[in-house]
């Protein structure tokens, strides 16, 4: 059965979560053309910009981790199940192909219902991996929603403390930042505060 790297799919949260966050603190730029007044000079001038390294906050927030653990425990558990019934069909093909090997079936026809339900076996199996795969994929996705909302959810609370104009994700979309702009860690700390006290 295909494994479906969660950590990967995280990171590509990352763009969604840095373009949520530019939707949601774009403020309307000036039309071209259109002359400069006192306000929007001064509005410039107010401009307060943070950056969050989104991949270091998945990797260290307690709900991804707790979230990714109970993902990978899942995924084992469906690959355990799929292997022991591939297993089972492989013995069974392979009792099958020495009994017909031997001459062990008293007739054709019994031996062609027997390779029938065994290649019926080997169909229910596909299918068996197509829907183990699509539950680990809604998994997927729901989990990636929920660290989504949750992040944004905090980043909005925490904005409304500091009036930040912009905050921006590292990922491909700063080349430089200013160390004292990075406010990954305090929102990763407020993050785990929130899930901590959330399952006490």
């Amino acid at each position: 059965m295909k494994k479906l790297p969660l950590y990967l799919s995280i990171l590509s949260l990352v763009g969604v979560v840095a373009l949520f966050l530019l939707v949601l603190f774009f403020s309307p730029v000036r039309k071209a053309g259109s002359e400069p007044d006192s306000k929007n000079e001064s509005a410039s001038s107010d401009l307060k910009v943070a950056f969050l390294q989104t991949d270091s906050v998945l990797v260290n927030y307690q709900l991804a981790i707790d979230l990714h653990a109970d993902f990978m425990s899942k995924q084992q558990q469906y690959n355990t199940e799929f292997n022991a019934k591939r297993s089972d069909l492989e013995q069974k093909a392979i009792a099958f192909q020495e009994k017909v090997q031997r001459g062990g079936f008293l007739t054709e026809e019994r031996a062609v219902r027997e390779r029938d339900r065994l290649l019926a076996q080997e169909e229910e199996m596909k299918q068996l991996d197509y829907e183990l795969s699509a539950k680990l994929a809604e998994m997927e996705a729901a989990i990636n929603k929920q660290l989504t909302d949750s992040i944004v959810a905090y980043v909005r609370e925490y904005n409304r403390k500091h009036g930040y104009t912009y905050i921006f994700s590292n990922n491909g979309n700063i080349i430089i930042g200013a160390p004292q702009c990075n406010i990954s860690k305090a929102v990763l700390d407020g993050l785990n505060a929130r899930y901590a006290a959330s399952k006490k």
